[in-house]
């Protein structure tokens, strides 16, 4: 028993060992701003990997959003490559300085982001359907701003610790009144 304890312990630190703080970022350009970037239409392209690194699923995503008070609202439309379609909406509320949270339907409690320089980090997690089933799986989401219309997306996805695969997304902003 001892034995299984120092494991699991060990194993539990290693695994916290490799994570960055957002802060290393702070002075990264260009800035951040959630309100600013999504203040037009986003269009995004992304693709999930399995644990392998297979290609599984290419999708692409239509970003409207809006403000309701405080509130930033998102709503994500996605395609996928097999045809089915999804919809999330985010209500994202700023929490003070380079602090969000954020809820959707189909994220287990409240995520919660940090921003600096030009990277966000979202911690939460999803229930994640999966061939008739649905697994609550954890999200550690980063997002790097590169220019005024371009993020960068990369998520890790894991299940009692364990990454199961990775979500990979380009965000760009499109010109006010484009129609696709």
């Amino acid at each position: 028993m001892t034995r299984l304890l120092i494991s699991v312990v060990l194993l539990l630190s290693l695994s916290s060992c490799g994570s960055v703080d957002v802060g290393h970022y702070a002075d990264q350009q260009p800035q951040l701003n959630l309100e600013r970037f999504f203040s037009k239409p986003v269009k995004a392209w992304g693709m999930f990997q399995n644990r392998s690194g297979e290609v599984v699923k290419r999708f692409e995503v239509k970003v409207a959003s809006r403000r309701e008070g405080k509130n930033l609202i998102l709503d994500e439309r996605f395609l996928y490559s097999d045809g089915t379609r999804q919809q999330r909406v985010w209500t994202l509320t700023p929490e003070g300085p380079g602090r969000w949270s954020g809820r959707a339907g189909d994220v287990v409690g409240v995520a919660k982001g940090e921003v600096a320089g030009n990277a966000l980090r979202w911690l939460y997690r999803l229930n994640l359907p999966v061939d008739g089933s649905v697994y609550e799986v954890s999200m550690d989401d980063w997002m790097y701003q590169m220019d005024e219309d371009t993020l960068i997306n990369r998520t890790s996805m894991s299940k009692f610790g364990v990454e199961v695969g990775q979500v990979t997304l380009f965000f760009r902003r499109q010109p006010v009144g484009a129609t696709e």
